[in-house]
C-alpha cells in the first residue's frame, strides 16, 4: 500500500533542504571515491604522456607513467583502475597472438602496478579489439565475427592476465559462452579468487568513438558490431543476459554505456542483486569535459552530478576517466 502524506502546510517537503546540514542528513545517494574504477589508456615507451585529443585531459600513458598514475589512484582512495592498451599497429595481427603474449603492454603494466602498489586492484579488459588487423572483438572468417574459435582466444587472454596478477578480469567482447568458459579455466589453473566483471549488457552504441581513437582502434574497424552487442532499444534481452553470465560465474556485472541506460542499471540491481558496475563511457566523458572546457557547462559540478546519478540508478560504482578529479572534489 502505498503510505499518504499529509497535506500542506503540514508537510513542507522543502524543510528537508533548508541547510547543508540537514540535506546531509537525508540524502540517499552517497558518492565516495571508493565508488571508482580509474580505465586508463598504456602506450609503449618511457616518460610518454601523450594528449587524446577526442577526451580533454585523458593521456596515453607508458608503464611508468601508468604506475605514477596508480599511487595517484590509491593515495586518493580509489581502489581499482583498468587497464587498456595503445598497441603498436605491426602487433596487430588477424590471429591476435599479442592479446595472449606474457609481455604485452597490459601485462606488463600490471605486472608493474602490482609490484608499486599491491594494495591496489587491477582491472583488464577481455576482447581482441585492440589486437586485431580488423579492429574487431572476435575473429573474422568470410565476414562473419565467429563466436566459439572466438572463446577459445578470449580464454588464453584471460589466462595470461590472471597470471600478471590481474585481481578483476573484464570481458568486454559480448561472446555467446565466454564467463563460462574462462571461469571454468580459471578455476582449473587454480586462480579460484580472480573476479570476473562480465559485460553483461553491452550496447552497440555510438558514444565509443573517442575510446576507438585512444587505442587505435577506429583505423582498423571494417564494419560494425552490431552482430554481438546489443540493440539500443533492447531492455529484456539485457537482462537475460545479465542473467546468463552470473549463471556461468561472473562475480559482478556491468552496464555499457552508461548515462544513456540507467534503466538498464536499475532493472539489473532490482532483479538480480548482484554487485553492479556502469561505464561512463568516452563519448560521455568527452561531451561533459568539451562542454566545459569551452564554458559552457560548469565542470565539477556537471562531473559529481553525472556521477551520482549512477549511485542513484542502483550502481555499485562506475568505471569513469573523471575519477581523480572527482576523488579530489570529494576528498576536501
Amino acid at each position: 500500500m502505498k503510505p499518504t502524506i499529509a497535506a500542506f502546510p503540514a508537510t513542507r517537503l522543502r524543510r528537508l533542504r533548508k541547510s547543508p546540514a540537514i540535506r546531509a542528513l537525508v540524502g540517499q545517494s552517497v558518492l565516495t571515491p571508493g565508488d571508482f574504477i580509474w580505465p586508463i589508456f598504456v602506450r609503449d615507451g618511457e616518460g610518454v604522456v601523450e594528449p587524446v585529443a577526442s577526451m580533454p585531459g585523458v593521456n596515453r600513458l607508458s608503464v611508468d607513467k601508468v604506475v605514477e598514475a596508480a599511487r595517484e589512484a590509491h593515495a586518493l582512495g580509489i581502489p581499482a583502475i583498468c587497464l587498456f592498451p595503445y598497441t603498436d599497429p605491426a602487433k596487430k595481427t588477424e590471429d591476435c597472438a599479442e592479446a595472449w603474449n606474457p609481455e604485452n603492454l597490459s601485462n606488463r603494466a600490471t605486472r608493474a602496478i602490482k609490484d608499486a602498489v599491491p594494495d591496489l586492484a587491477v582491472m583488464t579488459d577481455v576482447a581482441l579489439d585492440p589486437y586485431s588487423s580488423t579492429g574487431h572483438d572476435g575473429f573474422v572468417v568470410d565476414g562473419e565475427i565467429v563466436n566459439d574459435e572466438t572463446v577459445e582466444a578470449l580464454v588464453k587472454q584471460a589466462m595470461s592476465q590472471a597470471r600478471a596478477g590481474a585481481d578483476i578480469i573484464g570481458p568486454s567482447d559480448m561472446m555467446d559462452g565466454r564467463i563460462g568458459a574462462i571461469r571454468n579455466e580459471l578455476e582449473r589453473e587454480g586462480f579460484r579468487n580472480t573476479l570476473l566483471l562480465s559485460y553483461a549488457a553491452k550496447y552497440a552504441s555510438a558514444f565509443y568513438g573517442p575510446f576507438r581513437d585512444a587505442v587505435g582502434a577506429s583505423g582498423a574497424l571494417k564494419g560494425d558490431k552490431t552482430t554481438y552487442q546489443m540493440q539500443p532499444g533492447n531492455s529484456d534481452e539485457a537482462m537475460r543476459l545479465v542473467e546468463r553470465d552470473l549463471c556461468e560465474g561472473a562475480d559482478m556485472i556491468m552496464v555499457k554505456p552508461g548515462m544513456p541506460y540507467l534503466d538498464i542499471c536499475r532493472r539489473a540491481k532490482e532483479m538480480f542483486g548482484a554487485p553492479t558496475f556502469a561505464y561512463q563511457v568516452s563519448g560521455e566523458y568527452a561531451m561533459l569535459a568539451g562542454a566545459a572546457e569551452r564554458g559552457w557547462l560548469d565542470h565539477d559540478r556537471v562531473m559529481l552530478e553525472s556521477l551520482t546519478a549512477f549511485k542513484r540508478a542502483g550502481c555499485d560504482g562506475v568505471l569513469t576517466y573523471f575519477a581523480p578529479a572527482a576523488a579530489k572534489l570529494l576528498n576536501g
